[in-house]
């Protein structure tokens, strides 16, 4: 595909541009390739090829397997709160491609997405980017166009090798860590653990938010083989409401807390309002949907994009915590262990296990033994919102509706039902 100027920009020809971009550089949606790329050595040229724009930027690095992209939305909120301008970089999105890239709040211009995609065809032959190090890219020269103060980066996937990695950051931070991407990163949490430390660098904060002594003795020896201030948000206590209802969120928000104290130090001006008010106003503030979100009121329908056994174990506990029935539309992935999943699911449910409309997405038929072995009623469906109608027709007024087990579901779902709930 020959893609036009800007100059020449058309709802159309961004869209074809999207299209593109998906289809040639390597990504999580083409069978085989990967939007993981481990090492620095690309995005080293890439960023050296655009001027290096993550030098410019004031980064706080946001690293671990669950809570990353809460953790900097609400940190994001805090910021906004306080008057300063904010970059936030967040994958994967749910809906618009332009989700990843925000400033206060607000989704980057597609006319900015076409500029860089077409930018993307003139790259040098030995630049080869992977889709993640393409948006992390752009990502850094939207930031730089836009003058932010702070720029919140999240970390794609591991640490130590992830494009992000090459920032430089005021204070960095890991939320958790836990079996995922296993493929990718290691069988255990000592080998994951040891990849997401790789974002701690000399003298720069390292706030930890995971509670198992193994992976607290991991980060905090890589902090100290590096010369960087170990801080254990675990032992904060802390007593924020936020309009994130999770009950996963009190974990993250320890560690926003700690980064705030961090930054306060450096000088930001953070007041106690702004941190109340900033754990508040998530959603006004920065647009963050999917985490608990609660979708309708009758019946309760909530998705949440929880889609690890550690993620998941917690989003079943809070569903398990309401005594009516649940009906349940779930989809996964091709690389997601899911044994463990089946043998957590809430009980008191009809299950519409659903085939996400991805490549990678794992057609329920593929795993119906394990579905048979947790005696559970269940329905297949060959898509999320067959899947869904179907569960919106069986519950009453009076029951629940949950969404997830994969970001994929939940954007699909959102997709298809959240501008006509608008």
């Amino acid at each position: 595909m020959s893609l036009k100027s800007p100059k020449e920009f058309t709802e159309r020809n961004y869209q074809d541009a999207i299209d593109w971009l998906f289809a040639q550089v390597p990504n999580y949606q083409r069978d085989g390739q990967s939007a993981y790329k481990p090492g620095l050595q690309n995005i080293t040229k890439l960023c050296e090829h655009f001027g290096n724009p993550q030098d410019s930027l004031k980064c706080i690095h946001i690293g671990g397997t669950n809570g990353k992209g809460s953790t900097s939305n609400m940190l994001a909120s805090i910021l906004q709160e306080s008057a300063y301008k904010v970059g936030l970089y967040n994958s994967p999105h749910l809906i618009h491609f332009t989700e990843r890239i925000k400033v206060d709040g607000k989704q980057c211009d597609k006319h900015f997405v076409y500029e860089m995609i077409l930018k993307l065809q003139e790259l040098p032959d030995e630049i080869q980017p992977s889709f993640f190090e393409f948006t992390t890219i752009m990502a850094f020269e939207f930031f730089k166009r836009q003058s932010v103060d702070y720029a919140i980066i999240e970390v794609g996937l591991g640490g130590r090798l992830d494009a992000t990695n090459i920032i430089k950051s005021l204070v960095s931070a890991i939320t958790n860590v836990q079996l995922d991407h296993q493929n990718v990163l290691g069988e255990t949490i000592e080998e994951i653990a040891f990849e997401k430390a790789g974002i701690i660098k000399a003298n720069i904060p390292i706030i930890s938010g995971d509670e198992n002594p193994i992976v607290k003795d991991i980060i905090k020896n890589k902090a100290l083989e590096v010369g960087a201030m170990y801080i254990d948000a675990t032992e904060l206590n802390i007593d924020y409401p936020s309009d994130l209802q999770g009950i996963y969120q009190a974990k993250n928000k320890k560690v926003v807390f700690a980064i705030v104290e961090e930054l306060k130090k450096l000088g930001l001006n953070i007041t106690e309002e702004n941190i109340r008010e900033g754990f508040l106003n998530v959603h006004k503030n920065t647009g963050f949907i999917g985490r608990w979100f609660i979708f309708a009121e009758k019946p309760l329908t909530i998705c949440d994009t929880g889609h690890n056994q550690a993620g998941l174990e917690q989003v079943f506990a809070q569903l398990n915590s309401f005594p009516q029935k649940k009906h349940i539309v779930l989809g996964f992935v091709n690389d997601k262990k899911i044994d463990e999943v089946m043998k957590i699911l809430p009980e008191n449910s009809t299950y519409y296990f659903v085939k996400p409309a991805i490549h990678r997405g794992r057609h329920p038929e593929d795993y119906k033994n394990l579905l048979e072995e947790a005696k559970n009623f269940y329905k297949i469906f060959d898509n999320v919102q067959d899947g869904y109608l179907a569960a919106k027709q069986e519950a009453t007024e009076n029951e629940i509706i949950f969404i997830g087990g994969s970001n994929f579901v939940v954007g699909e779902f959102l997709e298809k039902n959240l501008e006509s709930k608008e």
